[in-house]
């Protein structure tokens, strides 16, 4: 295999020099651009409002407050929040299985007439910015096809525009491409039908790849803002992102910036824990053996 740079030139010491010196410059840039937002955002959260202000600012709180947290919890009432954004979260990742698994099995496994072209199509809709797709799909959630029905401020509003999603769709379609013809021909030789097939037989040898499509159905649902402002104008069926928005021109900045880390411990703690789960299953399907 060719590279930019040969075995014999890294295996020098000037090649091992200019190699870790390269490495170490750039992930520590990278680790710093990622992690200092966050660094500065948890302890500019124990500052008072006019340290914060301050110039030149401090990194460090000169009395570090770590009140602040139960203060904002109290302040914005973030309780109430968080359990809309969990409603709105279990629901949308219940939702988009419900519809992503059977869709991605029955163009996988069932092989039905133009499949291919239907997921074309689906995949073309990644190329559609996501700001292109808001109006048409508030108008049609105002008023739904055939139902006639409104669903501002009702957490289907979220659930029902999402439940199709293209790229786990496709995910899961190129997990289940992988997974043994000869399994379906004997569950089928066994009288199963294509339901009982994709339940007994593909679902269980399919947990890395749904752990990843769970996982980034619960992200995407949690951290999303510009869809639930649309939807939700009812404050108190907000979602947390967006009832920290509408509480940040009236909440001093400490306690605003408070509100904003407990918002983003879930997210963080969820991928801290299933990283690992998350790159073997988006690698899963890739190589055939």
């Amino acid at each position: 295999m060719r590279t930019l740079v040969s075995e014999s030139q890294l295996r020098s010491g000037r090649g091992k020099t200019v190699y870790w010196t390269v490495f170490v410059i750039v992930a520590v840039t990278f680790t710093t651009a990622f992690v200092f937002p966050l660094i500065w955002m948890v302890l500019g959260a124990m500052k008072t409002a006019p340290e914060l202000a301050r110039v030149p600012p401090t990194l460090l709180p000169q009395q570090a407050n770590v009140g602040a947290y139960v203060e904002a919890w109290n302040f914005m009432s973030l309780a109430h929040f968080f359990l809309n954004t969990i409603i709105v979260v279990l629901g949308a990742w219940l939702v988009q299985l419900a519809v992503d698994v059977p869709a991605a099995y029955a163009l996988s496994k069932l092989k039905p007439k133009l499949g291919n072209v239907v997921l074309g199509m689906m995949l073309g809709t990644l190329m559609l910015p996501a700001s292109a797709l808001l109006v048409p799909t508030y108008l049609t959630i105002t008023d739904v096809p055939l139902l006639g029905v409104n669903l501002v401020n009702s957490p289907l509003a979220i659930w029902l525009p999402g439940a199709a999603n293209a790229f786990n769709i496709y995910l899961l379609k190129r997990f289940f491409d992988q997974i043994p013809g000869e399994l379906i021909e004997a569950s089928t030789l066994d009288g199963a039908g294509p339901l009982g097939t994709m339940w007994r037989v593909v679902l269980p040898l399919s947990r890395p790849v749904l752990g990843v499509v769970s996982i980034l159905s619960i992200v995407t649902a949690w951290k999303d803002f510009i869809w639930p402002l649309l939807v939700f104008s009812d404050p108190q069926a907000q979602t947390l992102s967006v009832a920290l928005q509408r509480f940040a021109p009236d909440t001093p900045v400490n306690l605003l910036l408070a509100g904003l880390v407990l918002a983003s411990v879930p997210t963080i703690v969820v991928f801290l824990i299933f990283q690992r789960n998350i790159l073997a299953g988006l690698t899963a399907g890739s190589v055939k053996g």
